[in-house]
This record gives C-alpha cells, sequence and structure tokens, in this order.
C-alpha cells in the first residue's frame, strides 16, 4: 500500500493552521528550534515508513491469539515495539524527574499521528501507556512514581486503562467492580472489565493496569469510584518483580478491524483478590482517570486524521494509475484522476484530512501555551481552548476518518471492496475511532453541556472571534486563487455564533440543548476546518514554493465552496430540529 510520512505538510499545519509559529513569536518553545523539530518529526516519520507501516497488513491478516492464557502479538509486532521504545519515543511527552524529555505536546501529537499513520492498531499501545504516565505523574503517591514510571516512561512497560465492563460502557455509574482494604495499604481487587486495549501481550514483561472499582462504603454513582494500580508483577521493595498478580486475560474479542491490536476481556480476583494500590483518594479515582482520558481523546482524534491520510494516499496514487473511460480533450482511455467526480472525491478527501489535523494540532498547541505559559490568566485562557477544542477534535476527526477511508473504497472502486487492494482494511481500522475514549455523541454532549459555559461563554467566544478575524484577513488578503473563501467562511461563523448564542441561552431547555449537540459538534468543526485550511493557504502565499501556494489555495477554496456551504443547514438542524426529535410522534416511529 502506497505511503509516505508527510512530514512536511504536518510541519506547515503546526506552524500555521495550529498557531505555533505565532506562539514561538510570543516567547513559547524557546528551547525548540525549527531545525531541531523537522529533524525529530523525520526520524519519527522514517520509523512510521520503514517498521510499521509494512507490519499493518500483517497486523489485519493474523490478528492476536490467545495461548493458555497467554496473548501472542502478529509476527514482527514485539520486535518493532522494543525497537521503537529503545529509540526513546515513548519518552517525548513525560517529565524529566523520571526519565522523559519534556517535549511540548504538539511534537508528541505530530508523532502519535504518526503512529497510527502506519498502524493504528500497533499506535494504540503507546497511546495509552501515555495516558498513564501523565495519570500518575498527576495522581500517584511518590512511591508509586518510583516504583513505576521509570519503566513506562521508557516503554519497557507498557500500560492500560480498565474502565468498561459488560454492564458499564459509558454510563460508568453502573461499574460493579470491586475493591476491598487489605490493610496494609494495599487494595483486592474483583471484577471482570472488556474492551480492555492490549490487556496481554508478551511485548513487554510487565503490563499496569489502571483500574476503576467501587470500595465497600463508596456513595452511589460515579462519585464512589476509585482508581487503582494494579500490575501484572508488582514490584518489591527492591525493584524486583514479584508472583504474577491474581487477574487473567479470559478472552480476546474478534473485531471488525485493528485486529493486530489484542482488545481483552480481564479478570480481576478469581484466586483470593488481585493486590491493587490506590491512585489519589478514595471514591475520587473518575477524576484522575479523565487525566488519562482527555489525553486519549485527543491522541484519537489524531488517529482519525491518520487513517484520513493513509486512505487519500492510497487513492490519490491509484486515481493516477487506474485508466478507465475518456477525458475530455484526451484520447484513449484517461487516468481516473481527470474525471471530474473522482476529482471531487480526491479534493474531499485531502480538504477534510488537513481540515481535521489543523483542529488537532490547534488543541494540541492550546495545551502547550497552558503547559508553558508564565502568566497564569493566560494558561488558564489556553486550558479552557483546548478543553473546548477537544470534543471537536476527537469526534469530528474520527467521523472524518470513516468517511475519508469510505471514499477512498469508492476511488477503487470494486477493487476497493476486497481485501487485496487494503482500501477495505482502513475503513475496517477507522470504525472503531467514532466510539472508544466517549462516543462521538458523549462528545458533543460535552462540548454543549460543559465546555460552552467555560468562563461564561467567554472562552467560545473568543475563539468564534478569531475564526471571524481569519475571514477577513482571507477578505484583506484579495487572493483570486482563494475564490469565495472569505465569503463562505465569514457565513459559517455566522451560522456557528447563531447556533451557539441559541444552545446557550438562559431560557434554552436542557433536551433541546442536547438534541442539536451533534450537528453542532459538526458546524464547530467544520468552521474551524476552513479556517485552518484558509490560515494555511494565507501562509503559502507568501512563500516561495508556487506549487505549494497553488495547491494550498485549491484545497482551502475547495472546502470552503462545497464543505462549507452546510454550515447553515447544520445551524437550522441546531436551532430548529429538536421538535422533529423530541415530539410524542416519535415514540410511535421508535416503537418495535
Amino acid at each position: 500500500m502506497t505511503y509516505r510520512a508527510p512530514v512536511a505538510d504536518m510541519l506547515f499545519a503546526l506552524h500555521h493552521a495550529a498557531g505555533l509559529a505565532r506562539a514561538r513569536e510570543e516567547g513559547l518553545f524557546a528551547d525548540l528550534d525549527g531545525e531541531t523539530l523537522a529533524a525529530i518529526l523525520e526520524e519519527a516519520g522514517a520509523f512510521a515508513t520503514d517498521k510499521i507501516a509494512p507490519l499493518n497488513a500483517v497486523g489485519d491478516k493474523e490478528g492476536c491469539r490467545l495461548e493458555n492464557g497467554r496473548v501472542r502479538t502478529p509476527a514482527g509486532w514485539a520486535e518493532t515495539y522494543r525497537d521503537w521504545a529503545a529509540a526513546g519515543w515513548n519518552s517525548i511527552l513525560a517529565g524529566e524527574a523520571h526519565g522523559g524529555q519534556a517535549l511540548p505536546t504538539s511534537v508528541w501529537a505530530l508523532a502519535s499521528e504518526l503512529w497510527s499513520q502506519g498502524s493504528i492498531a500497533f499506535g494504540l499501545c503507546p497511546l495509552l501507556t501515555q495516558g498513564a504516565v501523565e495519570a500518575l505523574e498527576k495522581h500517584a503517591s511518590e512511591e508509586l512514581k518510583a516504583a513505576y514510571l521509570e519503566k513506562l516512561v521508557s516503554g519497557t512497560w507498557t500500560a492500560t486503562m480498565n474502565l468498561t465492563e459488560p454492564q458499564a460502557g459509558s454510563d460508568l455509574a453502573l461499574l460493579k467492580s470491586r475493591a476491598e482494604r487489605a490493610g496494609d495499604g494495599t487494595y483486592r481487587i474483583f471484577g471482570q472489565k472488556i474492551f480492555i486495549t492490549y490487556g496481554e501481550h508478551e511485548m513487554v514483561e510487565n503490563i499496569v493496569h489502571l483500574v476503576l472499582a467501587r470500595l465497600p462504603d463508596a456513595p452511589a454513582g460515579t462519585r464512589g469510584i476509585s482508581l487503582f494500580l494494579v500490575p501484572k508483577f508488582p514490584v518489591g521493595p527492591d525493584g524486583s518483580l514479584g508472583e504474577r498478580n491474581d487477574f487473567i486475560c479470559a478472552g480476546v474479542e474478534e473485531k471488525l478491524g485493528i485486529h493486530g491490536s489484542p482488545t481483552c476481556t480481564m479478570a480481576f480476583g478469581d484466586g483470593g483478590g488481585a493486590v491493587g494500590w490506590l491512585v489519589g483518594e478514595e471514591h475520587r479515582g473518575l477524576a484522575c482517570m479523565f487525566t488519562m482520558m482527555n489525553n486519549a481523546r485527543l491522541a484519537v482524534g489524531l488517529q482519525g486524521v491518520a487513517v484520513a491520510e493513509r486512505a487519500s494516499q492510497h487513492a490519490l496514487a491509484f486515481a493516477h494509475e487506474r485508466k478507465q473511460g475518456r477525458a475530455e480533450g484526451a484520447s484513449g482511455a484517461a487516468p481516473i484522476v481527470a474525471h471530474p467526480d473522482v476529482k471531487r472525491m480526491l479534493l474531499t478527501m485531502k480538504a477534510m484530512t488537513a481540515a481535521a489535523r489543523g483542529i488537532c494540532y490547534r488543541a494540541a498547541v492550546e495545551l502547550d501555551r497552558a503547559r508553558f505559559s508564565s502568566d497564569p490568566a493566560e494558561a488558564k485562557a489556553a486550558q479552557e481552548r483546548a478543553s473546548l477544542l477537544i470534543p471537536i477534535a476527537k469526534a469530528f476527526s474520527t467521523d472524518i476518518g470513516c468517511e475519508v477511508a469510505s471514499l477512498g473504497v469508492q476511488v477503487f472502486g470494486g477493487m476497493g471492496y476486497v481485501e487485496e487492494t487494503g482500501a477495505a482494511r482502513l475503513l475496517r481500522d477507522a470504525r472503531i475511532a467514532p466510539i472508544y475514549e466517549g462516543t462521538n455523541g458523549v462528545q458533543a454532549i460535552d462540548l454543549v453541556t460543559r465546555k460552552l459555559p467555560q468562563s461564561g461563554g467567554e472562552t467560545v467566544r473568543g475563539v468564534i472571534a478569531g475564526l471571524r478575524a481569519t475571514a477577513s484577513r482571507v477578505e484583506i488578503a484579495h487572493n483570486h486563487s482563494l475564490g469565495a473563501t472569505a465569503r463562505r467562511l465569514d457565513e459559517a461563523v455566522d451560522a456557528l455564533e447563531s447556533a451557539t448564542a441559541w444552545l446557550t441561552s438562559p431560557d434554552r431547555a436542557p433536551a433541546e440543548a442536547l438534541a442539536g449537540a451533534t450537528p453542532y459538534l459538526r458546524l464547530f468543526g467544520l468552521t474551524i476546518g476552513g479556517a485552518c485550511l484558509a490560515e494555511e493557504a494565507l501562509a503559502a502565499s507568501g512563500a516561495n514554493d508556487a506549487g505549494a501556494a497553488r495547491s494550498r489555495a485549491a484545497l482551502a477554496r475547495f472546502f470552503a465552496e462545497n464543505q462549507l456551504t452546510a454550515a447553515a443547514g447544520l445551524a437550522a438542524s441546531v436551532m430548529e430540529g429538536a421538535g422533529s426529535l423530541l415530539g410524542a410522534d416519535v415514540e410511535a416511529a421508535l416503537a418495535l
């Protein structure tokens, strides 16, 4: 399958769509010059292209298997992971106190996208370990940090998060796994968890599970959940590994895609209780776990970007090679890239991918502003902007991943529907991303109910003002190659502003807001995505690469004139669609 790591395009998006260039002008990232950043990403891209990408087809075909309680990953998986960890890639984001490189979140974001471009199934393992590292850095005791963080930061050990149970998916209030105090500072964990990614495998010697469970005196609901560190092999006082803990992998799921990633059912405590250590405070585990999940949601958004990038490259290469039909002004069969409808599909794929990438990178840069700013007020404002962007990054980008991968199958035609070409594999791999780490419906609800009210609505109003400023800059530029971009972007901002005002009105019924949440998130994603592409086009127009300037202008214009036209309709769905969803007749329509 055709693939090259698009490092130059990614760096351009980071600097211009995401605002890294502006942040550096303001004094952030003083220790990370452009050459060093490019060198890091070139190396990451080479590893993704040469080492990870060839494993994707192998992982899909072989899958994982459970043998006598042990999970075997596909051929080459373990060796490649160990090479990856030995090269230091797992330590990009972690603090220096435990062996990390403490590089910006935006560097980790681009590297994370590259691993998933190579193979989402492979990239899932370090994604979860990174989230666990962040949760332990912020919430674990010094003893637990000393015992576990160095090995997790280096990637010598991996980690998981254990949330889901058969009866408790998105609704963690239904969680039944229990914990008992052992009297010596440890706890005994009992219960079953499902859908645990990399819950068991042979790639490393130890796996650290972060497990949600209830204590006997826990209050009902999500306020009664605690978080525990439950290692496969507990670490002794001298740092050596002890006896195998009391839990097993009871099964490995057969899935639609990401076959190279073991999705495990974990059974805790059949022999007296798995030994665990409390992370954070009793009954307050969900707050600790959400430290891990926030990181994971951005990473999953980047998975959507990654599979869209891979599908776009694959389809574009095929469209230049495949000859069918006659093209205007040419004799003989023409490459299908010459046909207008194929051009439409390919431009949609490329523009949507670039738009989703810009949104994810903006979230990463805002996290960096919050992390590195010396001004507490600006750090707080940046954290709120990141919090606003992350549900959009996760949901919009993973929806785009599925849409683009599906278009990729369409470009291939009948050849895309058979497994040999690999187009179908990308669609199968993409489909899980809108579901895990909080379904995209949950992300939309989070955006509308928790993120819009931040700082009395000032955060979202500030973001919208920035989008309006981008539209103004496009108008002032008078760049004819951008066509109607300024007008369409301005109209989209109008629609977003109206829908936001409607949702945040004091007399808005909660059910009405929930009914409009998903179209609102889509509207927000399209508008930010259009602004990202416009910013790239403006930046490229002042550079010395005429070809790149034409390409970016073409993508920005296509997106504005073919995707942003949906903005008014989405706003109407937000503000007028509740009646058709909440009315009495709906019960009859949905009756069994």
